[in-house]
């Protein structure tokens, strides 16, 4: 693979953080699996906003997003002018088979702003895309009203938005006007779809088809396609090979071929050179349905992050969280995804003997609320449910029952 191989000797050359990870990586040609899989915790401790050693040299032109962290310490996404044109490209070939098709009219109602991607990126997507559309701008903090009279006013025929934001949308739909029946195609992206929320988008669209527009992240970039035809929203094509898509065992990073048996999901961008992301890690558990044709299912969230309606919290500072809270006394922990009255649900489970439960309690609210004020917003708004906790024995942490590993992240969600 030769742009692997000149991707990775640039890569190592200028920046500290691959030189240090590939020290013990001959060089001359290499495979991927000749290569270590990032440890996500190192990476974005090495990515930081001042002293980067991520990098591979300044930014000097491009965009800056930010995912899924802190107030204290947020990750940045970086791409170069040209990187960011090629990944609204790569991704817009997707949007025919998402069922886009030439003069539609196309609302966006995602977010802008606060160094969010998904807004802009769907505005650039459009203009780079092959298909003739036209743009509504409308974005997701616009309010009720105007969404619905903009999308009436100018007769949308396709909405793009996050499934909470969709549901909130029909809900208004269904008490305000009733119906739109000149919505055809009804596209989410940035967490799953369920089957509650997809009866209360029907009755708001009811000549729509649901399809996703895509599967992608900020740091990992572009990483799926619609398949065209395929009633699974969980399935996707590979934008390869300039993305290439890999699925490892969970436990050993043995690389997967059959189809059927679930793995970690990684990311190589033969791209990407400002930032490179080199078998990253995305957060996301797979299987390939095909690994000839490079079709794979997603099966919920790994172990990395846990993804609570359009909120991504990371493990390690839900953990500090706790942490904090108990002054350390944490026999066992782990993060629980759950559907609640067709919201989602964080739940922090620990054993801890810490006596005042109710102070703990307290600061571990606050303490999630400061480092994702986003969790607090959504919980407030009503989109996601209110975080809740689970006090327990440490018998009752749930483990791998193969390995007796504690198993970080459970998602209890209907698929």
């Amino acid at each position: 693979m030769t742009d692997l191989t000149e991707l990775v000797a640039f890569a190592r050359a200028n920046s500290p953080f691959y030189k240090k990870l590939y020290d013990g990586v001959p060089a001359g040609p290499v495979r991927l699996t000749d290569l270590p899989i990032i440890d996500q915790s190192e990476f974005w401790a090495a990515n930081t906003m001042r002293g980067n050693t991520a990098l591979t040299g300044p930014q000097t032109d491009g965009i800056i997003f930010k995912t899924g962290g802190t107030t204290s310490a947020p990750r940045l996404s970086v791409y170069t002018r040209p990187e960011w044109k090629t990944l609204a490209t790569t991704f817009a070939t997707g949007l025919a088979a998402a069922g886009v098709r030439h003069g539609d009219r196309v609302a966006n109602l995602l977010y802008a702003g606060e160094l969010y991607s998904s807004f802009i990126l769907m505005l650039n997507m459009l203009q780079e895309q092959a298909i003739d559309t036209v743009q509504l701008p409308i974005a997701g903090a616009a309010p009720m009203t105007f969404k619905v009279q903009a999308l009436q006013d100018f007769a949308a025929t396709v909405i793009v938005a996050f499934p909470t934001a969709l549901v909130q949308l029909a809900q208004y739909v269904k008490e305000n006007v009733g119906t739109l029946s000149h919505v055809r195609v009804v596209l989410f992206s940035g967490e799953a779809f369920y089957g509650d929320q997809r009866r209360i988008v029907t009755e708001a669209f009811p000549n729509a088809v649901i399809r996703s527009l895509g599967y992608g992240s900020v740091d990992g970039g572009v990483l799926g396609a619609p398949v065209e035809g395929c009633e699974d929203v969980r399935v996707f094509r590979a934008f390869e090979p300039t993305n290439v898509i890999e699925i490892v065992d969970t436990e050993t990073g043995e690389p997967i071929e059959e189809p059927g048996r679930p793995g970690r999901l990684l990311v190589t961008d033969l791209g990407r050179r400002l930032q490179p992301m080199i078998r990253y890690p995305v957060g996301d558990l797979g299987e390939w349905v095909s690994f000839e044709e490079r079709t794979f299912r997603l099966l919920g969230r790994a172990d990395e992050g846990a993804r609570v309606g359009p909120v991504t919290l990371h493990l390690d500072y839900l953990r500090g969280c706790v942490d904090t809270a108990t002054g350390s006394r944490v026999g066992g922990f782990q993060v629980v995804l759950r559907r609640v009255d067709a919201k989602d649900q964080l739940v922090l489970r620990f054993a801890s003997d810490a006596a005042d439960r109710a102070a703990v309690l307290e600061t571990l609210s606050a303490q999630v609320d400061e480092i994702s004020p986003r969790f607090a917003d959504h919980v407030a708004r009503g989109i996601i449910q209110p975080l809740a906790v689970e006090w327990v024995a440490p018998s009752e942490i749930a483990v791998n029952p193969r390995t007796s590993k504690v198993l970080r992240l459970i998602d209890e969600r209907p698929v």
